[in-house]
């Protein structure tokens, strides 16, 4: 198989950012102890021990290294690069002291609608489950841009379990890539990013895998998400992704979780903001009480979805689409076992 992306090997660029990110991640700690950029424990976190954040700057490092190193210069890439400043910056801003919910919501529609507009990186039609939506082209701006972010949002709030976030980004550009591989479409921003993502995030994840000794804050899971809106809108654009089941199927951990928070906090007539320890992984933690089986348990759920995702471009529709009702049955009976919505009665208590 042929593994050159725009002239350079894949493998060396995964790995140079991979080197990159895993070797910038001990400076980036002893900067975020020093500017006290610590996660504190509490009744909602998991860990016992204040922890550094901000780990997600590394990410970005590695990735503009990677950029530099192996991208082109374009006005679409320089839009991207514009965005994720922004979104940097505001993570940044955020670890070390939180910001209200309102302006890093500000902040990330920023972001997007550069991205929208002077990037011209936009749905120019929705193609999900054969059915094919042609819009005028403001309305696939708009869209495009609640596109992002929502997924910015998605890869924020699953954001709760060491290594949840980053493994599960890293599973998304991995697929994004064989899907590059398969198709023969190689020359697509999409594929290059995704190979320097990929390498940027795991380099991390070795020191964010539990126990983990650094956490990404908000400046790395919305960084995070932002790349894998940005790229599944690129995949529009190369035929990479051919449909919105594909990066749905890729993030439905991600997507399903923020939904039913979403309906779980307006059951109860909380605010959807309002941080809660109810989240799937929660859920999950509280079966195996191991963080490391709760991760694996999802990165191997993540990695079903991903196969059946390739399955849906590369094979047979139908089939992929009786696998996805398979795993939604088993995710529906998962829903209605947990609190995750709904609080169930412990037996022997009224």
């Amino acid at each position: 198989m042929n593994l050159e992306v725009n002239g350079f090997n894949a493998l060396n660029i995964v790995l140079v950012t991979f080197v990159t990110s895993l070797l910038l991640v001990p400076i980036i700690k002893k900067i975020a102890n020093h500017i006290n950029a610590l996660d504190i424990p509490n009744e909602r976190k998991v860990h016992k021990e204040p922890i550094p954040r901000v780990g997600g700057l590394a990410i970005f490092l590695a990735f503009l290294l990677g950029y530099i190193l192996y991208g082109k210069v374009s006005t679409q890439m320089l839009s991207v690069l514009i965005g994720g400043f922004i979104i940097i910056l505001t993570g940044i801003v955020d670890d070390i002291k939180p910001v209200p919910a309102r302006y890093k919501f500000i902040c990330q529609t920023i972001a997007a609608i550069i991205v929208v507009v002077y990037g011209k990186l936009y749905f120019s039609n929705i193609t999900l489950l054969g059915l094919n939506l042609v819009f005028p082209t403001w309305i696939n701006m708009i869209l495009s841009t609640i596109f992002i972010v929502a997924i910015i949002n998605a890869i924020n709030l699953i954001d709760g379990l060491d290594g949840l976030s980053s493994g599960i980004s890293s599973i998304y550009f991995l697929t994004i890539a064989i899907l590059g591989f398969a198709l023969n479409k190689l020359g697509g921003l999409d594929i290059i990013l995704s190979l320097i993502m990929l390498g940027s995030t795991l380099g991390f994840l070795v020191h964010n895998f539990p126990p983990a000794k650094i956490f990404m804050g908000d400046t790395g899971s919305m960084f995070l998400g932002f790349m894998i809106a940005v790229i599944a809108l690129l995949g529009y654009k190369v035929a990479t992704i051919t449909s919105l089941i594909i990066p749905i199927l890729i993030l439905f951990i991600p997507i399903f979780d923020t939904i039913v928070a979403i309906i779980r906090r307006t059951l109860k007539h909380e605010s959807i903001g309002k941080p809660d320890k109810e989240h799937l992984h929660h859920q999950l933690l509280r079966m195996t009480s191991s963080p490391t089986k709760t991760i694996l348990i999802i990165y191997f759920i993540n990695s079903i979805f991903s196969a059946i995702s390739v399955l849906f471009v590369l094979g047979d529709n139908k089939q992929a689409m009786a696998l996805y009702v398979i795993i939604m049955i088993f995710f529906i009976f998962l829903l209605l076992k947990t609190n995750i919505l709904f609080e169930h009665k412990k037996k022997g208590k009224k």
